[in-house]
């Protein structure tokens, strides 16, 4: 079964935020709903001009765009979005080289998740939907050190070394590019607990009118309790509804929860089954809250894939 379809071009999600914030796993979890056959995943941190090496010794850290092809990544999203195939660079995160550049042709759907794709005018014109993660700091320490001596083989010492290093880059060149965002995801944990597993973990999530939002009535009315809230506030001086979701959330209200959801999107019912999932040193594991988060994601991306976005 395929979900229609009424743009005829590309419909392009971004997704951006620092270092170890979730943006793979949300990307993961999205293109699961959306069907993987019809995803395109690209990473914008590809596009590194400088090798491991060459950043150290020119004193460069990989979230300054002066050690990007900022130009080449721009060229390429308006490609991805026009339906034409791009010659994409490849920057390989275990060894800090850069490797052959892959040949990747556009399906319906392109997910681009990175640290820079918000930092042009040009690109941020190419995003259908864009998110920027922002998750609890310690979190965010937490989830970097166990990815990058687990998977890339640094020793904890040197993760928080290059922690140290970034630290005047991230306010820098990460965080302003949070102010172009349709949606800031925050995932933490609850202020009574917070050495809480990543499944249990709140989540909070700024809903900025530039995007058409669901009904969440339904959604609330599902719940009827203090696990999940939504509020209207202001954020950068802006009006912004605020939805927040308890981790603690029990499997029962979490699946009264997600059928709405689902009927809000009933093109990708037949996906239900591919969310929410956490890789972690443990195995794989299911987080309500990052499951309705990405559901959420995913709604907005077929709505556009459908014109009811009026970008």
């Amino acid at each position: 079964m395929n979900m229609p379809k009424k743009v005829d071009r590309p419909v392009i999600l971004g997704i951006v935020g620092d270092s170890a914030t979730g943006k793979t796993t949300l990307s993961a979890g999205v293109a699961k709903i959306l069907g993987q056959d019809r995803c395109t995943v690209i990473c914008t941190d590809d596009y590194h001009s400088y090798d491991r090496n060459e950043r150290a010794e020119n004193g460069i850290s990989a979230l300054d765009p002066r050690g990007n092809y900022i130009d080449i990544l721009e060229q390429h999203l308006r490609q991805l979005r026009a339906g034409q195939p791009i010659l994409k660079p490849v920057y390989n995160h275990d060894k800090g080289t850069l490797d052959r550049p892959e040949y990747i042709v556009p399906k319906d759907y392109v997910i681009a998740e990175g640290l820079l794709g918000y930092s042009t005018r040009a690109m941020r014109d190419c995003y259908d939907v864009k998110i920027f993660l922002h998750p609890d700091e310690d979190l965010r320490i937490r989830w970097k050190i166990q990815r990058d001596t687990l998977k890339r083989g640094y020793s904890e010492e040197e993760v928080r070394a290059s922690l140290e290093k970034r630290r005047d880059d991230s306010p820098r060149f990460i965080d302003p590019q949070r102010e172009f965002t349709d949606i800031i995801i925050r995932f933490q944990p609850p202020p009574t607990d917070k050495e809480q597993a990543d499944r249990h973990l709140d989540v909070r999530q700024i809903l900025r009118p530039t995007l058409p939002h669901p009904d969440f009535a339904p959604i609330l009315n599902a719940v009827g309790d203090s696990h999940i809230n939504l509020e209207l506030t202001r954020y950068d001086g802006k009006p912004v509804d605020v939805l927040e979701i308890n981790g603690n959330l029990s499997d029962a209200r979490a699946e009264r929860i997600e059928d709405s959801l689902w009927k809000l999107i009933p093109e990708a019912g037949h996906l239900r089954e591919n969310v929410g999932a956490i890789e972690n040193s443990n195995g794989v594991t299911v987080s309500h809250p990052l499951a309705l988060t990405q559901l959420l994601v995913a709604y907005h991306m077929v709505k556009a894939a459908l014109g009811e976005h009026a970008l």
